[in-house]
């Protein structure tokens, strides 16, 4: 009886289990390292939540209706925009609000809406033009004024 054949069958057999043995390390340190980003993701959002629920407890309540939500203007716009500014994944401008809504792109849209977004703004923090008005006069008699300054 002819063994070669068997035995070449099996050497055959046996390089393949090993390559996929080799594969399945290589997967294997591929998903460890992975999974320390992912607990040490993990990690970070853990503090971060105690951060933020720190913090929440020493923010003052603001003036909102009983349902929870912040009273807006009765004109419609203003429900209108605070639903484009929490659909949005990043920062946006008056600019992008007015192309949003389908308003007109001009100078007179773009500062309407822009100043409705001060107003939601003032209405979310009503004490930050009292503070900026103090800021103000504190440039003035120090000699600086703040439209002057450049941003950085």
């Amino acid at each position: 009886m002819n063994l070669n054949p068997l035995l070449q069958a099996l050497d055959l057999q046996e390089d393949a289990v090993w390559n996929l043995a080799d594969d399945l390390r290589t997967q294997i340190d591929t998903l460890q390292a992975q999974l320390i980003e992912a607990e040490l993701r993990l990690e970070h959002l853990a503090i971060t939540r105690t951060t933020f629920t720190g913090l929440a407890n020493r923010i003052p309540a603001q003036s909102a209706d009983p349902s929870g939500s912040l009273e807006l203007p009765e004109h419609p716009d203003y429900p209108r925009i605070v639903a484009v500014c929490n659909d949005a994944t990043g920062p946006l401008r008056a600019r992008d609000i007015c192309q949003a809504l389908d308003f007109g792109l001009l100078p007179k849209h773009i500062e309407r809406t822009r100043a409705k977004m001060k107003r939601l703004v003032t209405l979310r923090n009503p004490h930050r033009d009292r503070a900026r008005n103090l800021q103000q006069e504190a440039l003035t008699k120090s000699g600086t004024d703040i439209n002057s300054r450049t941003a950085h």
